[in-house]
């Protein structure tokens, strides 16, 4: 891959992140743990979700599950072969385990989450054909969640 085509990938990443970005400030809005995502196939945004955990009261309402939700039913089935999911955090293991289920082909988060991620356990959680990238605009998803859990305090 010559330097051209990786400075164009990490311009995409940074473009898909800045949604994701998005997605975290609607939650943040809602008083609910800001990660955002978006799940991006063919260069185009195909969901979007971002933390309804509190609102819905369902643990189980991440904001990858929301934007997996949204990407399948965009795709008419449960695979998201070809799609790239961005997310502003690190996914848990429940959102790493849908995300194999899935079968994404990439993961692009931005900050790591060394107590929760699905990293801590084991990164054989995803599809072995899922491919990772970290630190994405980490700064600006660890200002949104460290000024969010100062906020608590």
């Amino acid at each position: 891959m010559s330097m051209q085509q990786e400075l164009s990938q990490a311009e995409i990443d940074k473009k898909f992140m800045s949604m994701a970005i998005q997605e975290a400030k609607k939650a943040l809005k809602e008083k609910e743990v800001p990660i955002g995502a978006v799940v991006v196939c063919g260069g185009k945004v195909i969901g979007r979700g971002h933390n309804l955990v509190e609102t819905l009261c369902d643990a189980t309402a991440h904001a990858e599950m929301q934007a997996i939700t949204a990407a399948a039913s965009a795709l008419g089935g449960k695979y998201l072969k070809g799609c790239t999911l961005y997310v502003t955090v690190e996914p848990c293991v429940m959102c790493g385990g849908a995300l194999a289920w899935s079968q994404i082909e990439r993961i692009v988060y931005g900050a790591e989450d060394p107590k929760r991620g699905y990293s801590t356990l084991s990164e054989k959680i995803l599809h072995p054909k899922t491919s990772v990238t970290s630190g994405v605009m980490r700064q600006e998803c660890e200002e949104l969640m460290t000024t969010f859990f100062k906020s608590l305090r």
